[in-house]
């Protein structure tokens, strides 16, 4: 596996988050899997396309500003190469991309506006499933609404659909519903084709590190300046709530894993069953003579 680290060098739990993810995942199913990390934004490191799956992680900052910078050219060749290879080889390569990535790729590939939020999100809320997100097989071990982590800026509204359904992509998961609030439901995840998916939202944080993030003097003054006391309360009870974003973290990146490397592993079965039965039938004919 191949990890974009897209943190720009800004201390962050979700690298953590997913070393802690990938090991544990390893561990169960008595993997061999190795990973390699790529700093991206400011080393310019990328990887090339001989790696089996790839995971490209949020980070901070404006997801419009960096257009034309080197990485930017860098990564989105790395992704242009991974397009192509999928379009024309049988062993395909799954890749996921968390938040700022998802942000990009809405960016770069002019599915949406990607635009400042009005206010910043940050807190722990739920997010439903559309249609498609219901038969989505990444979300199939989670209920609909499932909570998520949220903390962005920026959002991703206004899609442009002829784009999206050319790319062979469709929305899977949508913002809270906010009768109250007379704007446009932010996009939260989206299949960009069969072998890419996308979230807006953190699906590896866990309780403990936003736990440690919240109880930081400093982070705690600025949820309440921004939010409130209440809403800096409620976000700490609801941590403690394993059926909050703990079932998230435990089942989503797991779910992306699971189709990346056995959903793979059984088409390859599958193929070699083909091959048996074509093998068997070629013997059967020439057991005659």
């Amino acid at each position: 596996m191949a990890v974009l680290d897209m943190y720009e060098g800004v201390p962050n739990e979700g690298m953590r988050c997913i070393r802690e993810i990938l090991a544990k995942y390893a561990s169960m199913h008595a993997l061999d899997l190795q990973f390699d990390e790529f700093e991206v934004r400011q080393q310019i490191q990328v990887p090339d396309t001989s790696y089996d799956i790839y995971i490209s992680t949020g980070g901070p900052g404006s997801p419009v500003a960096s257009e034309g910078s080197d990485w930017e050219t860098a990564y989105f060749s790395l992704i242009e190469s991974l397009l192509e290879w999928n379009r024309t080889n049988e062993k395909k390569k799954p890749v996921f991309f968390i938040c700022h990535s998802y942000q990009l790729m809405c960016r770069y590939y002019k599915l949406g506006n990607v635009c400042r939020r009005k206010s910043p999100a940050f807190g722990v809320f739920p997010v439903h499933k559309t249609a498609a997100g219901m038969q989505e097989k990444v979300f199939s071990a989670l209920p609909d609404p499932f909570y998520i982590v949220d903390s962005r800026d920026w959002q991703v509204i206004e899609l442009d659909y002829e784009n999206l359904q050319a790319m062979g992509g469709y929305v899977i998961a949508l913002e809270k519903e906010r009768p109250h609030v007379p704007l446009e439901r932010a996009t939260m995840a989206i299949r960009f084709n069969e072998h890419f998916i996308g979230t807006q939202f953190h699906p590896e944080a866990d309780a403990a590190g936003m736990h440690m993030y919240l109880l930081q003097e400093e982070k705690k003054k600025q949820v309440v300046k921004h939010h409130g006391l209440e809403k800096y309360n409620s976000m700490i009870r609801q941590l403690t709530d394993p059926g909050r974003i703990m079932l998230t973290h435990d089942r989503f990146i797991t779910a992306f894993l699971d189709y990346a490397i056995y959903g793979r592993l059984s088409d390859r079965l599958a193929a070699i069953e083909r091959l048996v039965q074509v093998a068997a039938h070629h013997d059967n004919e020439h057991s005659f003579f």
